[in-house]
């Protein structure tokens, strides 16, 4: 093979050695790839809602709408919220029709704020992870986010 002749030919082998090599190169000579990381598609961040202590959202990437339960709405005390006709199909594939959408509410993230509008459900959420951000959420906000922290 290649390497068998290059490691039996000296002269070659200090050259070789004179010779910068890329990560690419290194790792093919090591037969060690660099891991592949997955798509972590939903991960958590954190956000302040007016009124609300500082909680946590799941930005769920595959998500197309903002989603917030009723419970939440009514401690938010907002105006009133539009109605709607529209079903949804939720994660354990149950069918439900939100109270409404609750129209720009200012969602804080970081140091920045955004108006949102979210359709709100009446189901009971985890307390610690009250809202569903999409992605054209985070699109907006223009996110940076480490999701391994």
């Amino acid at each position: 093979s290649t390497l068998k002749a290059l490691i039996g030919n000296k002269e070659k082998l200090s050259e070789m050695a004179r010779t910068p090599l890329n990560e690419h190169c290194f790792a093919v000579l090591l037969k060690k790839l660099p891991e592949k990381l997955g798509d972590p598609g939903k991960f958590l961040i954190q956000c302040d809602f007016p009124g609300m202590a500082e909680c946590l959202a799941l930005a769920d990437l595959g998500a197309s709408i903002n989603l917030m339960p009723y419970s939440v709405w009514k401690r938010l005390s907002h105006s009133d919220l539009t109605p709607t006709c529209m079903t949804l199909e939720l994660a354990d594939h149950s069918i439900t029709s939100p109270v409404g959408i609750a129209e720009d509410v200012y969602v804080k993230v970081g140091s920045f704020h955004f108006p949102a509008d979210f359709v709100v459900v009446d189901f009971d959420a985890d307390p610690r992870v009250p809202s569903i951000l999409r992605q054209s959420f985070l699109k907006t906000g223009k996110a940076l986010i480490d999701v391994f922290e």
